[in-house]
This record gives C-alpha cells, structure tokens and sequence, in this order.
C-alpha cells in the first residue's frame, strides 16, 4: 500500500488565482470557443471556484479528519459497518469524475470511531485525483493507523467517466475494488459477512 500521506504539499509554489483562470481560459482557446464571449466571461473564475470545492483533500489532515476516538463501547467489539457512502472524485489520467458508492467496515479493539468521521475520510480521499485502486487503500490504511483495530474492509464501487465519455464509451459499467486488513484479511469467513451484509437490503 502507498504510505498515506497526512497533508499534501507540493514543492513548486501554489499558482495564484488569477493564473489558475488563465489557464481556463487557455483551455476554452484551444478547445476552439471564444472566452470573451459573455456565457464564458465567467467560466474561468466559477472553475476555479469549483476546483476549490472538489480537490479540497489536498488541504485537509487526515489525524485532525478522524479526530477522537472512543473507549466507552460497553465491549462491543463486533463489526461496525457503514455502507453507501456516496462519493464523487476524478480520475488522476484524465481528470474525468469518479461517481461511486463506498463501504466501510472495522472490528473494533476497545476503541470506536464517531459514524461521521469514516464518511469524512472517504470524502478526503475522494476529493484529490485518484485512482480507485489507491483511494480504496488510502481509506484502509487512515483508519487502520488511527484507530488499530482487529481489522478493516472497504468495498469500493464507482462508475468512471473516462470510460463512459471517451474512450471505450461504455456507460453502465462499474469497476469494484476491495482492501481487507487484519482479521478481514486472514478470515475470509469475516470477508463474507462483510460482504453479506453490504449487500443485504
């Protein structure tokens, strides 16, 4: 598994605002439109803004993402699933949009997580180019360092558009991608109730 990497920084200096809308407008230039023309006056600042929104998982901390964990559990240490967790990322080949559905399971040891924090660490993740493979071991690894429990399982479902919109321009297809630690690795008895349970309506 690639080493999760806590806050991304990168050693070449940010570009400015301004230069990220340049760089729109270069774009809506050489797809061959016009960016004076009043619809795309103010495309490249409403990109900008957006990118913003969507790769915000650049700038987040995935420690301070998870945040406290919890000891009173009242022994409970039995599968915590949260399932259908909805994501939308890119594509770090083409930077198309990744729509998908996450699950992610752990067995605790005497510690819990808050529900909300495993959503926030799929939203990290998804929110900077990826790819599916990586993301599904990013979201392991983060709650596997943080909370080091028996085990953790995520289930990664997601339709990509690169596949769908160019290329091969196939829409419907899904790719799936699994990453299993600790006792969902060594038990596939405990993998198979994972996945029961995702799929079970």
């Amino acid at each position: 598994m690639d080493a999760i990497v806590k806050k991304l920084t990168v050693e070449a200096p940010r570009p400015t605002r301004e230069e990220a809308e340049q760089a729109v407008r270069t774009l809506l230039l050489w797809a061959g439109d016009d960016p004076q023309r009043e619809g795309l006056l103010d495309t490249p600042a409403r990109v900008a803004k957006a990118y913003e929104e969507l790769f915000s998982g650049y700038s987040a901390d995935i420690e301070d993402v998870l945040g406290r964990t919890f000891e009173e559990v009242g022994g409970y240490d039995d599968m915590v699933l949260v399932r259908d967790i909805s994501f939308f990322s890119h594509c770090e080949h083409h930077m198309l949009p990744v729509m998908g559905k996450a699950h992610v399971a752990y067995l605790p040891k005497g510690r819990v997580l808050g529900l909300s924090k495993i959503a926030r660490v799929v939203d990290v993740f998804a929110k900077r180019l990826q790819t599916q493979e990586n993301m599904t071991a990013q979201i392991a690894q983060a709650i596997d360092e943080t909370l080091v429990p028996r085990g953790v399982a995520v289930f990664l479902e997601a339709e990509h558009m690169c596949m769908a919109m160019r290329g091969i321009q196939k829409t419907g297809s899904t790719t799936l991608t699994t990453t299993f630690t600790g006792a969902f690795k060594d038990n596939a008895a405990e993998q198979a109730r994972f996945m029961s349970m995702v799929r079970s309506r």
